[in-house]
């Protein structure tokens, strides 16, 4: 007689975790010359750079004259807005003045170390607001050593608040950044078993062919299609060793050397836009087909545009087909066009340029429409109204470059916030 025994079988249970965080981002926020910056009128502010925090665009508003009316200027107002398109976006804020005397006893207004009873703040569209109509009295602010040299220093950080379910097992292995770069940086460094021979000004390089090729259009179609002899070298007369090595080492590295150029930022201490090593290496990543080398060097211009430069850099992006750098320069002309036509490089872009300057009215024409709709950017006409005696002779240059000027000269309409911003919650 046989008996039967069902077993079962204890299968581990699964799990998951719902989990809600908040992604965070800070963005410094100086303001020189706020002396200057005082009488542009109540409700009326001045921008910072928009930045990146979870997904979404921010900016932060100062008012010198304050926010309210009713407070008849004694009040600067400071406020965190929503830049981009989003609905119902919660976020948690921290504002922070920056005390720059002996002390360091910054103004700290933040949610991130208090529980906040009804929870994080929601912003239910572009351009709503959270922040202080009162954030400090004007007579208080102007006698601290919140400002210094005419200049105030504001800290913000934004956090906004993200759900998901985590179901990630409990245990895992990280695994380390690539480091295919640096083996392969090592290769042309020690030159083993390189193929090819580069003699640049008398300055020889080693490298290898399938290197070059896997990485360049144009040294594949130079190596691969030519047949060419192995060991042969080949001369280099339209670039300088410098450039010829950085090149090289982003071929091999994917990233640019290391070089102090590349590092600073501030235009005075560094080189004419013809001997910076960016504007050659943007020569030569078009010369030899590299996209992403060449997205490099216009991020590293980029961070050099002026109103005294623009004009030289914008030429230099039209020629070598920068078309992110490019539209950073005609928008940032379009916005500082009287200021800008007044320098030598805007002259040389009148003769040398012509159809750059079909572009840049076309831009300034777009930025004349933002406006009409709520954009940040000043009327192109007052601008030039700025300029008192000598608006008629701009005006008149300007609209040398050909009849689509005329349209321009039409006064956009003001009022409202710059962005068009809606008053959002309060602290």
């Amino acid at each position: 007689m046989f008996s039967h025994r069902h077993k079962s079988h204890l299968v581990s249970p699964s799990s998951s975790r719902f989990v809600t965080e908040t992604v965070n981002g800070s963005h410094n926020f100086v303001i020189k010359g706020y002396s200057l910056a005082k009488g542009i009128g109540v409700g009326k502010h001045i921008a910072s750079e928009t930045f990146t925090v979870g997904g979404f665009q921010w900016a932060i508003y100062f008012y010198p004259d304050g926010k309210n009316p009713e407070d008849n200027s004694a009040y600067v107002s400071v406020f965190i807005a929503l830049a981009s398109e989003g609905t119902d976006v919660r976020a948690l804020f921290e504002l922070t003045l920056v005390d720059q005397g002996t002390h360091g006893k910054h103004k700290v207004h933040s949610h991130f170390d208090r529980s906040l009873e009804s929870g994080p703040y929601t912003l239910k569209y572009r351009g709503s607001m959270w922040g202080y109509k009162r954030f400090f009295r004007r007579t208080m602010l102007e006698s601290s050593t919140f400002l210094k040299d005419d200049c105030l220093k504001l800290n913000c950080t934004v956090g906004v608040v993200v759900s998901a379910i985590d179901s990630s097992r409990l245990h895992s292995i990280d695994v380390p950044e690539s480091d295919i770069g640096a083996h392969f940086g090592m290769l042309l460094e020690n030159e083993e078993g390189s193929d090819v021979t580069f003699n640049v000004r008398g300055v020889k390089f080693h490298a290898h062919k399938l290197v070059l090729a896997a990485r360049s259009p144009e040294f594949e179609s130079e190596f691969l299609n030519g047949m060419e002899e192995d060991n042969h070298e080949i001369v280099v007369v339209d670039m300088e060793p410098k450039v010829f090595k950085a090149l090289l080492h982003f071929i091999y590295t994917d990233n640019l050397i290391e070089d102090e150029e590349f590092s600073v930022t501030s235009s005075s201490c560094m080189p004419s836009l013809s001997d910076k090593l960016a504007a050659k290496l943007l020569a030569a990543a078009d010369k030899y087909g590299l996209a992403r080398l060449a997205l490099m060097c216009e991020s590293v211009l980029c961070k050099d545009v002026s109103v005294n430069s623009v004009a030289n850099i914008l030429a230099l992006a039209d020629r070598f087909s920068a078309m992110d750098l490019k539209s950073v320069c005609l928008k940032f002309a379009a916005e500082n066009l009287v200021a800008v036509m007044e320098t030598d490089g805007f002259e040389l872009l009148k003769e040398n340029c012509p159809l750059l300057q079909s572009e840049l009215l076309k831009t300034v024409a777009g930025t004349e429409e933002e406006l009409s709709g709520g954009g940040k950017s000043r009327s192109v006409w007052a601008q030039f109204s700025d300029g008192g005696d000598t608006t008629d002779r701009r005006r008149h240059n300007w609209e040398d470059v050909g009849e689509r000027g005329q349209s321009l000269w039409v006064q956009s309409s003001d009022g409202g916030d710059a962005r068009g911003m809606s008053p959002g919650q309060e602290g």
